[in-house]
């Protein structure tokens, strides 16, 4: 009654399906190591970013407190050791292999995928 043609059989389908997810696992091997920063210069960013960020987000609230409350150079002090004590703690558990979800597990330690239970 129509003139559709049938559908290409699920044999074919799955051949191409292969042959798609082989040349990806071929392909993406530079890609995923880069996106998971485990490259020299991803990890080096990575450490320089934590460190800028705790003295930045320290620096800020201390700035802020200090413009706030009008006592000019106390809170920012306090602040900017504060902020470098939390960026030297980020570089130390980046580097340590660390996670930083709730616990502090090694990241070898912690499941992850479907099999990970809160």
């Amino acid at each position: 009654m129509s003139d559709e043609s049938p559908p290409p059989s699920r044999d074919k389908f799955d051949e191409r399906l292969r042959q798609a997810v082989a040349k990806r696992k071929g392909d993406g091997k530079r890609g995923n190591q880069a996106s998971q920063g485990s490259g020299g210069l991803g990890f080096a960013l990575r450490i320089a970013s934590d460190m800028v960020a705790g003295l930045g987000v320290g620096v800020g609230i201390g700035l802020a407190l200090d413009w706030w409350l009008e006592t000019k150079p106390w809170f920012l002090i306090v602040f900017f050791v504060l902020g470098s004590a939390a960026g030297m703690l980020n570089v130390y558990r980046t580097a340590a292999g660390y996670d930083h979800g709730v616990g502090y597990k090694k990241r070898k330690d912690r499941p992850s995928g479907p099999e990970a239970k809160d």
